[in-house]
């Protein structure tokens, strides 16, 4: 299935954008937002942008979404873990 959507030329003009870089950024703040939704998942944006999960993410990311959703939990252990490995670092130094 494939969805259409159409934009008016006068909001290409004034975006100052040529359609398929207008059309891309389309199609990738889409998905950021579906991604951050959870509606989607990053394998997903990988497919339709056609590239591998690493390169979905850095273009959702420079597109300012963020690919890292930690829960609260798992911010406090990730915090927890990073003294600790700076700790054990600093012991060898």
């Amino acid at each position: 299935m494939t969805i259409n959507v159409t934009f008016s030329e006068e909001l290409l003009m004034a975006a100052r954008e040529e359609k398929d870089v207008f059309s891309r950024k389309v199609v990738i703040y889409t998905l950021g937002y579906l991604y951050q939704e959870g509606k989607i998942s990053g394998g997903f944006v990988a497919k339709i942008l056609n590239c591998d999960r690493q390169t979905a993410y850095t273009i959702l990311s420079e597109y300012g979404f963020s690919v890292i959703d930690y829960a609260q939990e798992e911010w406090e252990l990730e915090i927890q873990t990073s003294q600790e490995i700076a700790n054990q670092i600093n012991k060898i130094i």
